[in-house]
């Protein structure tokens, strides 16, 4: 199972990308909006939790200052990605930098932007779990081919 939390509901809009290729792989997960500053004693408690509720990879979106994904993995052992969400006022640079530059020890995985970044979250969260999952490698396998039989189909 993935845990996909995001700093607000109005990240919704770009998470559902995340969530619909979950879907689209068949891989349970959970979703909820926290805050790492507006809510921080309820996301310490339910990253904390996550791995007794069968969590394997824990998605965090967040914008501005972003320290979403930084204080999940500072709540867990578990794989915690992070995806920056676009930003008014610096397009999502400050929550670029804010997500990506965790101290060592507290490794946080940094994906692109916005659209892109919650959808390749899922399919590193997918590559991970398919390490285990014979499965799930056949489902990510036939995924990747049938990218490059569009790619290879395209003409000018």
């Amino acid at each position: 199972m993935v845990t996909v939390i995001m700093g607000s509901k109005s990240d919704w809009d770009v998470m559902k990308h995340c969530c619909d290729t979950l879907t689209q792989f068949g891989v349970p997960h959970e979703k909820r909006v926290l805050s790492a500053h507006r809510t921080p004693h309820a996301t310490a408690e339910f990253i904390s939790g996550a791995e007794s509720r069968g969590v394997k990879v824990i998605i965090a979106a967040a914008g501005g200052a972003a320290h979403l994904a930084g204080v999940a993995a500072a709540h867990t052992i578990l794989p915690v990605l992070g995806v920056p969400m676009e930003s008014a006022s610096l397009k999502g640079m400050d929550s670029l930098l804010s997500t990506v530059q965790m101290p060592g020890g507290i490794p946080v995985g940094t994906l692109a932007i916005g659209k892109p970044g919650a959808t390749n979250a899922a399919l590193l969260a997918v590559a991970i779990l398919a390490t285990n999952d014979a499965a799930l490698r056949d489902k990510l396998r036939a995924f990747r081919e049938e990218q490059s039989k569009k790619v290879l189909a395209e003409t000018l």
